[in-house]
């Protein structure tokens, strides 16, 4: 068994800090999906979609699932609202025609470059705050907050 170490007011005030900052990107990135008309669900599954591929992995509906971390079902409905937005397409895999394979439409490659190009200033902008408030948590160091 692991001997628990005790918490610190400063182990606090680091875990605070951290999530002040994972809160401001997201709500950033939730504010630029929404000025893009696409929601901020819709640009994660995007994003993980062209991760996937750009990493050579097949983005089928239970990986989507798994980055997501969504349950199937709600992946499903995720992936119907893109295809209908025309955003994305599904298709068989050929050595598993069980298997459906996800791939971005010429429209949802566009939308989520645009996308990605804000993302990218936002943290080359904001991320050393980010960086910095994982790494004093990470070593216990929390004096720079």
């Amino acid at each position: 068994m692991v001997k628990q170490q005790s918490i610190t007011a400063a182990d606090y005030a680091g875990l605070a800090e951290f999530r002040y900052q994972i809160r401001r990107f997201l709500h950033f990135s939730e504010q630029a999906a929404r000025a893009a008309g696409i929601e901020p669900q819709q640009h994660q599954m995007l994003l993980a979609i062209k991760g996937l591929i750009e990493t050579g992995s097949e983005p089928s509906i239970g990986v989507l699932a798994e980055r997501l971390q969504l349950q199937h079902h709600s992946t499903g409905e995720l992936l119907d609202r893109l295809v209908d937005r025309g955003l994305v397409v599904r298709s068989r895999a050929r050595e598993d025609r069980r298997q459906v394979l996800i791939r971005l439409t010429k429209r949802g490659e566009s939308e989520l470059e645009k996308l990605s190009a804000f993302h990218l200033e936002e943290l080359r902008t904001n991320g050393p705050a980010l960086v910095a408030a994982l790494e004093a948590v990470a070593r216990g160091n929390h004096a720079a907050q």
